[in-house]
């Protein structure tokens, strides 16, 4: 009896292992099948968006900063833990004056949690990534542990956020692979899909008699059919980073380049081919 016991408790653990294992699987689906390519970029993977099957590869799970394309978990990971996006809410006086692209928010100044994710994902604000952190973490490392808490949700196990919105720190880092993880996991999100898919966004200007008025700075949207998301990237040390998203007749590719100086027409060929194999 006690040795059927013992048998039983045994088996038992070894299902919660293989269980808590599987939690731990990558979103991005074994590249057994998938193809190595060649590719202007330092890293990169695209995936079926609609499986998340890998589809073509090269260095993807080698460490890269990922600048900007930071802000696609910081998006979800907003819209997962905030309800309230149209309720007014006041700017934190940390997020006035952050370095780098902006929407120059004022101190004083009132927006709503939807209008700060179009600036953080169209116009890449740096200032919105902190307003947003400081607003749903409660400040920017309580976020950013919300962030690498998406991440791993998403299946993202190579990946490490220091920040909300990409400025450099080398501590700060993912890989390609992840990076298709969280946009495949962001990308079910009604909200995110049709944030990221709008082309010009506008906004109140606090203190002015006009609206902030600006394009999505993605060229994937204006220039590439079916083009649908999801975010650029740039500083000195990542290079050119770029994820996008395309859909055509029913088919969603995502494609992910990391340190890429062509990073729209190499993500746009990239998506050629695969819808080509389709």
């Amino acid at each position: 009896m006690k040795k059927s016991l013992a048998v039983i408790i045994s088996a038992l653990c070894i299902c919660a292992c293989c269980f808590y294992a599987g939690d731990l699987k990558p979103a991005v689906k074994a590249d057994s099948l998938a193809t190595e390519v060649n590719s202007s970029a330092a890293s990169m993977a695209l995936i079926d968006g609609d499986t998340g099957e890998l589809i073509y590869t090269k260095n993807c799970d080698a460490k890269r900063y990922p600048a900007s394309t930071t802000k696609i978990c910081t998006a979800i990971t907003v819209l997962e833990n905030y309800t309230l996006l149209d309720l007014p809410v006041p700017i934190p006086d940390e997020a006035v004056g952050v370095e780098g692209s902006s929407l120059y928010l004022q101190k004083g100044e009132m927006l709503s949690v939807r209008d700060l994710l179009y600036g953080l994902m169209l116009q890449s604000g740096n200032d919105c990534a902190v307003a947003l952190a400081v607003i749903v973490g409660g400040s920017v490392d309580g976020f950013v542990k919300m962030m690498n808490e998406t991440a791993q949700k998403a299946g993202a196990l190579n990946t490490n956020f220091v920040t909300p919105n990409g400025l450099h720190d080398d501590d700060h880092y993912t890989t390609a692979r992840d990076l298709c993880a969280i946009s495949y996991y962001a990308m079910k999100n009604d909200t995110f899909r049709e944030i990221v898919a709008t082309k010009r966004h506008k906004t109140p200007y606090f203190n002015h008699n006009y609206d902030r008025n600006f394009p999505n700075k993605n060229k994937i949207l204006f220039n590439y059919e079916g083009g649908n998301g999801i975010k650029t990237g740039f500083t000195k040390k990542s290079g050119r980073c770029l994820v996008s998203s395309a859909t055509r007749n029913g088919k969603t590719y995502i494609c992910a380049v990391l340190n890429c100086g062509d990073m729209f027409e190499e993500c746009m060929r990239l998506m050629d081919c695969a819808f080509a194999e389709n």
